[in-house]
């Protein structure tokens, strides 16, 4: 598969998460929480609370998504070896790894504060191994591009 090629995936399934993460934290969350207020009249203080920390949750997601982006972009233009793809890897790896400490100390926060089940604690801690996961799997890459770039770079001394 040719450069293009993979950047125009690449950036197709970027656009697609973008849009239905969007779609997600702007419409579904809301409307289930109401959804849930209309049923449990009772958890009408933990709305705000949960919408808040969702919405927070989702900001480095966005983050990596633009930087993602520009990987692609790195592809296409035949730079998938550089020291600056490495870098950007390096910080979607801390991206990731920040967002889930954070949705674990949030979930640990609303559990004490009374406006979290303990069911849903244990649940979040799915999202918490799979940003873990991504986190080392982005921290992986990034290594590998960039002693991929400095072989590259000897390589081109050496011609």
């Amino acid at each position: 598969m040719d450069e293009k090629k993979l950047s125009g995936y690449l950036m197709s399934a970027t656009a697609i998460v973008a849009v239905c993460l969007a779609i997600a934290v702007i419409a579904v969350v809301p409307a289930a929480g109401e959804a849930i207020l209309y049923d449990y009249p009772e958890f009408s203080g933990w709305y705000m609370p949960w919408l808040a920390f969702i919405w927070l949750a989702a900001i480095p997601c966005f983050a990596a998504l633009a930087l993602v982006w520009k990987i692609a972009q790195a592809i296409r233009a035949g730079q998938a070896f550089a020291s600056g793809v490495a870098h950007l890897l390096a910080v979607i790896a801390k991206l990731a790894a920040g967002d889930a400490l954070f949705f674990l100390a949030g979930n640990i926060a609303l559990f004490c504060k009374g406006m979290n089940h303990p069911g849903v604690l244990l649940l979040s801690l799915l999202v918490v191994c799979a940003g873990i996961a991504g986190a080392a799997i982005a921290s992986a890459l990034s290594h590998l591009v960039e002693r991929a770039a400095e072989l590259r770079e000897e390589s081109d001394l050496t011609i």
